[in-house]
């Protein structure tokens, strides 16, 4: 799933991908150009609801979700 606007980035609000044994391979399963946004060191991301760091790694059927920076005031 893709939130904020990394929405627009990708082009629509969630993709299917392959089977990947890690959050790395499911982003290297992507263009080039979204990857290349996603592993940019302000975005956040989820797994099945929890935020995680790094490649970790992933099981058929998760959830990933990609947070965009937010800012408040």
């Amino acid at each position: 799933m893709f939130l904020g606007r990394l929405e627009d980035a990708a082009g629509s609000g969630s993709r299917e991908v392959p089977a990947a044994a890690s959050l790395g391979q499911a982003i290297g399963a992507l263009d080039p150009d979204l990857a290349d946004v996603l592993r940019g060191p302000r975005i956040r991301c989820a797994v099945n609801g929890t935020l995680v760091q790094g490649d970790v790694p992933l099981r058929n059927g998760d959830e990933v979700a990609f947070l965009p920076p937010v800012s408040g005031g």
